[in-house]
């Protein structure tokens, strides 16, 4: 979709011809399947139980060309994250697309490419990349667990992986989560609409950072709202208010931005 223009049908049907994509694309293209590598990868790293149902999972299904092109112009690149990170006595466990500063070396990750990136006291950033999809790798991965079962039998131990039985983690709700967010919108072309959207954010404690609108289409115009960092829960109320006004035709998308 950034690197062609096309629509995600048409990817998708690519992605499905070329063997990349399932039959049912479901658990690909709406972040499940991330859900549950995510779960396991935060579940060996902070050493709990992960209920993956309690992680918060969004997919790419709604991203549209025009998002992709606000994010070029704004420097960044949509990608599809699978995030774990500690916060205070609770994990930030979350999958959705995001915004990434293309200076960043996930938003250099294409085609069938993964990548896992990490994060520590010690090691400072490493990243992990390579194929995620296609008969070899996926051939790879399968013979490499079955080589690590073959290990644990004959070692006597059931894995080398550190125990992961201390207890189950608290998952932070994504209300609590802070974060930057982009919103694009359409709403009525005429006179203090900017100005009424802008007078909700506020009181619902929702900061702005930046607002882009482009040339009217007719008797409506597409605005385009970078946040600040902020409480969730904050922008889902304000966003509930801001469509009891009557001047939003709809709320095209909203996607977080990590820096």
């Amino acid at each position: 979709m950034t690197h062609e223009g096309l629509s995600f049908d048409e990817v998708l049907a690519d992605a499905q011809r070329l063997g990349y994509a399932e039959a049912d694309p479901t658990n690909d293209v709406e972040g499940i399947d991330a859900t549950y590598k995510i779960a396991i990868l935060a579940a060996i790293a902070f050493g709990g139980r992960v209920n993956v149902d309690e992680i918060h999972n969004e997919g790419i299904s709604g991203i549209a060309p025009t998002d992709i092109d606000y994010a070029t112009q704004m420097g960044y690149a949509i990608k599809l994250l699978a995030t774990a990170r500690r916060d205070g006595e609770a994990l930030d466990i979350r999958v959705h697309p995001a915004l990434v500063p293309l200076s960043h070396p996930l938003a250099q990750v294409n085609g069938v490419f993964n990548a896992i990136w990490v994060v520590g006291d010690a090691c400072d950033q490493v990243m992990l990349y390579g194929r995620g999809a296609g008969a070899l790798p996926t051939g790879s991965a399968v013979a490499g667990d079955v080589l690590d079962c073959a290990r644990n039998i004959l070692a006597g131990t059931r894995s080398r992986v550190p125990c992961t039985c201390a207890g189950a983690a608290t998952i932070m709700p994504i209300d609590e989560v802070r974060a930057r967010t982009y919103v694009r919108m359409r709403v009525k072309d005429r006179p203090g609409v900017l100005g009424s959207i802008a007078t909700i954010l506020g009181q619902e404690g929702v900061s702005i950072a930046s607002v882009v609108q482009r040339d009217s289409m007719g008797e409506l115009a597409e605005i385009v709202w970078i946040m600040h960092e902020g409480e969730q829960r904050n922008l889902r109320s304000a966003l509930g208010a801001i469509a009891q006004l009557g001047i939003v035709d709809e709320v095209c998308s909203v996607i977080r931005v990590v820096e």
